[in-house]
């Protein structure tokens, strides 16, 4: 009994510093587009909110005063940390190192332009990293079309062995429907430990997030992964089409969450 009333703390990282090219406006923060009258972002700040948070931190930058005006006039509890330039996943997440150096506990990655997860799936990824001794603890879902997406390949006991891009995947693993969503759960100090070490060795000269994986499985850290029973939860806004269908399935919601 006293192992299921211990809790970790938890701090929620929300990726909102996008700027959203494919939305046609640049007046607007990507995040602050709206769906049944509330912008996405707040979506995602109100399902931290129900996992009882210790800390929520929403990373800004592009269009950052919309975002935090709009919070100001909100009872929800959340602090802002600035990405001044927009340098990646990686880059995003360094700028945490210093506002959470005393925190102690786990750190959940969520974003901004994802409103249709749920509770229920974020507490079965908190729930299966608390109990599979993992440093690191990976939302993952079947797409029927995984072009573009990170395939997950997993070793035999079912932790993951890698996360392979699409542009280097071999045939026979862009055939894997399992991709990375970019949802991800963290212990602090593991993640602490590799993030200065992130270098932006690519064409684009970022910062990626997921290299710090990389240095997981150097140090024989075991990484885990939970799949989302529904991939429409894990998908990100990026155009007025997705927009549209965000907002008929969360109208379609409705009726049956609070």
């Amino acid at each position: 009994m006293p192992e299921i009333l211990k809790q970790k703390q938890l701090a929620v990282v929300i990726l909102a510093a996008g700027k959203g090219t494919r939305m046609n406006n640049p007046n607007m923060a990507k995040v602050m587009y709206q769906i049944e009258s509330k912008p996405m972002v707040e979506f995602v700040v109100d399902l931290a909110s129900r996992l009882a948070a210790s800390r929520i931190l929403i990373i800004v930058g592009w269009q950052k005063q919309m975002v935090i005006d709009h919070f100001a006039n909100l009872s929800l509890k959340v602090e802002f940390v600035e990405q001044v330039k927009q340098l990646g996943t990686g880059h995003a997440i360094q700028q945490i190192i210093s506002p959470l150096k005393d925190f102690e506990g786990d750190i959940l990655v969520l974003s901004g332009d994802a409103p249709l997860l749920t509770e229920k799936t974020v507490k079965a990824l908190i729930g299966y990293h608390h109990t599979s001794d993992a440093v690191a603890t990976i939302l993952t879902a079947d797409l029927n079309d995984p072009t573009g997406y990170g395939r997950i390949v997993h070793n035999t006991d079912g932790s993951v062995k890698k996360i392979v891009e699409h542009k280097d995947a071999t045939p026979k693993e862009r055939a894997i429907q399992e991709i990375n969503s970019g949802i991800y759960i963290f212990e602090k100090s593991k993640l602490f430990e590799c993030l200065p070490k992130l270098k932006p060795n690519n064409v684009q000269k970022e910062y990626y997030l997921t290299d710090v994986f990389e240095m997981f499985w150097k140090n024989e850290w075991r990484v885990s992964a939970v799949k989302a029973l529904d991939s429409i939860e894990v998908s990100g806004i990026n155009d007025a089409a997705q927009l549209e269908e965000a907002r008929t399935i969360l109208k379609s919601r409705l009726p049956a969450e609070k």
